[in-house]
């Protein structure tokens, strides 16, 4: 078992996993994601997942066996998202 974690920091409320393996390097290009989900298991906080428009929130866990094991975390911090949060809720 891989208990070595990549940080993935982003500055969204999410990430896509397409985008996720574009950003690490796995797919030179977004068009590769429906490819590369074929060819390989992904999961998703340990349930396997084939969808590249899956949404991926501060905390969650990708694990790609014999590729790595990603881990999302925000760079925004909880001032900043709880501010957000409260401007969303006024509007």
């Amino acid at each position: 078992m891989n208990f070595l974690k990549n940080i993935v920091n982003i500055d969204a409320e999410f990430i896509t996993l397409g985008q996720l393996l574009k950003h690490v390097n796995l797919i030179s290009s977004g068009g590769m994601a429906k490819w590369f989900l074929s060819e390989y298991v992904v999961y998703v906080d340990n349930e396997k997942e084939d969808r590249r428009g899956r949404k991926l929130f501060p905390g969650t866990m990708i694990d790609i066996p014999g590729e790595g094991t990603f881990f999302i975390q925000s760079t925004k911090s909880d001032k900043e998202e709880a501010e957000q949060d409260n401007s969303e809720s006024e509007a």
